[in-house]
């Protein structure tokens, strides 16, 4: 796989034919990957599998028109064919009032701080297989498992560029480690899956083996024997690891595109509170290590740490190039660029921090409720604020988790949902976008 230094010289070397080719402006983006992970099955080793990847993307502007092209041809002459052709598209399309590279004073610029996203350990196959075999041991040592799909570990690391025509070019590298086990509890049909996973930049961060597979192997043993709920309105808590699916549903709802689109539901609630003032939610995108960390977004845009949520109040949109200059907003750094096509908006590493109360204490008042453990269907509408889904998790009786319960729907209205949240105090930042385990009064629930 190439490092950031020759990807930024690929990059450099395709801005500089499409100049030549006739584009006015431009930029490039390479990315490149390797990943190497051993999966075992019922303690035999299943599969090894190494894989690289290399692209480069180019956007060529001509006046206001623009296209975008991809390739995997690194050959001289297929890139020059491909600059060439980029800008011939560029031509044929319509003009775009708002599309254009990041102003020069906008760009980061300066020493990058070291975010520490790369580990330098190269785990051999041989220690994949043993922290997969540990991972599917600990799961299938639980009591009650009685199958199992697999533990694996995986090591990956992968490289990006962006050079644009207006002076910015930098590159950058990161690695990543993840270990999972996914196990079956029950017999005959009352059988139950889940899994647990964790990934991490280094590998040294990551938990033991054992924990991973006992947090499976229970999982998938207290979902054994579920039952139903009659329709009603009850409290429902969300298990962190469903509950980041919320607060992903306001950050796309915050996305400038979707706001110019208007395609977002918090159109005109600007300025209301829509969370309790209690709720404050984090971006920090200089974490050390952390998942979804950057100095620049994918324009070139430098990042800073914000509140997208204070006191309860959103404190405005998140915006790349293209949306800031249909609403008349400055840049905030959170363009994401793929391989090819136009930049989109994603936020780095969000939580919502965390509550006062004990997750006990959180729910200790509930005669009769929900707690949500897994969700399931795409039935949330980011226009209306329209919020259904499937869910199965474990009934709340007299303040205490009890039995599990399964094909249920839970439903209500993404701003009365917000409005009515109270977080607990066990959050952990582990996946990027992090929340506590919270609570929600007042939701619809039907079962069979």
């Amino acid at each position: 796989m190439i490092d950031h230094d020759a990807a930024l010289a690929r990059c450099q070397d395709l801005v500089e034919l499409a100049r030549k080719a006739g584009a006015d402006a431009a930029d490039a983006v390479a990315r490149a990957s390797s990943s190497e992970s051993v999966s075992v099955r019922l303690g035999v080793l299943e599969e090894v599998e190494r894989s690289e990847s290399e692209e480069i993307g180019l956007r060529v502007f001509v006046g206001r028109r623009s296209a975008s092209i991809n390739t995997s041809d690194f050959a001289p002459e297929g890139l020059r064919t491909l600059a060439q052709r980029a800008v011939e598209m560029a031509r044929l399309a319509p003009e775009d009032p708002y599309g254009g590279l990041a102003p020069q004073d906008a760009l980061f610029a300066g020493e990058a701080a070291d975010l520490d996203l790369t580990d330098a350990a190269e785990p051999s196959p041989g220690d994949l297989r043993e922290a997969a075999l540990a991972t599917e041991s600990a799961a299938r040592a639980i009591d009650g498992v009685t199958n199992s799909n697999g533990g694996s570990a995986s090591g990956s690391r992968s490289v990006f560029a962006l050079v644009t025509t207006n002076g910015f070019a930098r590159g950058h590298a990161g690695s990543s480690f993840t270990l999972s086990a996914s196990v079956v509890a029950g017999e005959g049909a009352d059988k139950q899956t889940d899994y647990a996973y964790r990934t991490q930049r280094h590998r040294s961060d990551l938990p033991d083996p054992a924990e991973i597979g006992r947090e499976a192997g229970e999982r998938a043993v207290r979902k054994v024997g579920p039952g139903s709920i009659p329709s009603c309105t009850m409290p429902v808590a969300f298990d962190p690891r469903v509950g980041s699916g919320v607060l992903g549903h306001l950050l796309g709802a915050m996305a400038a595109p979707s706001i110019a689109r208007k395609a977002s539901f918090l159109i005109g609630r600007e300025g209301d509170q829509l969370f309790d003032s209690g709720v404050d939610i984090v971006e920090d995108p200089h974490r050390l290590r952390g998942l979804r960390s950057r100095n620049y977004d994918g324009e070139g845009v430098a990042t800073l740490p914000r509140a997208l949520v204070e006191a309860g109040h959103v404190t405005g949109w998140l915006t790349n190039v293209a949306s800031a200059a249909q609403l008349g907003l400055g840049l905030t750094g959170h363009a994401s660029r793929g391989g090819g096509g136009s930049p989109g908006v994603a936020a780095s590493n969000v939580y919502m921090k965390a509550g006062s109360q004990s997750v006990a204490d959180l729910i200790g008042d509930i005669e009769d409720g929900v707690f949500v453990t897994d969700l399931f269907g795409q039935g949330v509408n980011l226009v209306t604020g329209d919020y259904s889904r499937g869910a199965s998790g474990l009934r709340i009786r007299k303040g205490e988790l009890a039995e599990p319960v399964a094909e249920i729907t839970i439903a209500s209205k993404l701003p009365d949902m917000f409005r009515g949240l109270v977080p607990a105090n066990d959050l952990e930042l582990v996946r990027g976008i992090d929340v506590p385990t919270f609570r929600i009064d007042g939701m619809s629930v039907a079962g069979q």
